[in-house]
């Protein structure tokens, strides 16, 4: 009886110990988000600095036209309508500093609406 005790307890905890270890971490950390004003002629803020490989949720809202957000180096290609939001996630995986530029036309100063997005080396 005792010996059938010990091996029953065995089968458990191996079984136990296989589960805990075939669960995914838990220790995934959320997005990033950083949020973006879009509005005659500028982006606000108009820098952001993010870290290479960081997982970013860059939300965009315009406040008066449509506007667009382009980026190629980073494969950003947001539009965005008249007084909406949208939600884009993306994760940097180059550094360097990268300008954006409003990619609908919006107005007489359509051509200097920009945002410049920092990628940073991880510390």
């Amino acid at each position: 009886m005792k010996w059938s005790f010990v091996k029953l307890a065995a089968i458990a905890g191996i079984l136990l110990g296989w589960s805990l270890l075939s669960q995914p971490a838990a220790n995934h950390t959320s997005p990033r988000v950083i949020q973006v004003t879009a509005k005659r002629f500028a982006f606000d803020p108009a820098e952001i600095t993010v870290e290479q490989g960081e997982p970013v949720v860059l939300v965009l809202k315009s406040m008066d036209v449509s506007h667009g957000l382009r980026i190629r180096e980073l494969n950003l290609d947001i539009k965005v309508s008249k007084g909406a939001t949208i939600q884009v996630p993306f994760t940097p995986a180059v550094l360097g500093d990268f300008v954006g530029h409003c990619s609908v036309f919006c107005g007489s100063g359509h051509g200097q609406m920009t945002l410049t997005i920092h990628v940073a080396r991880k510390p």
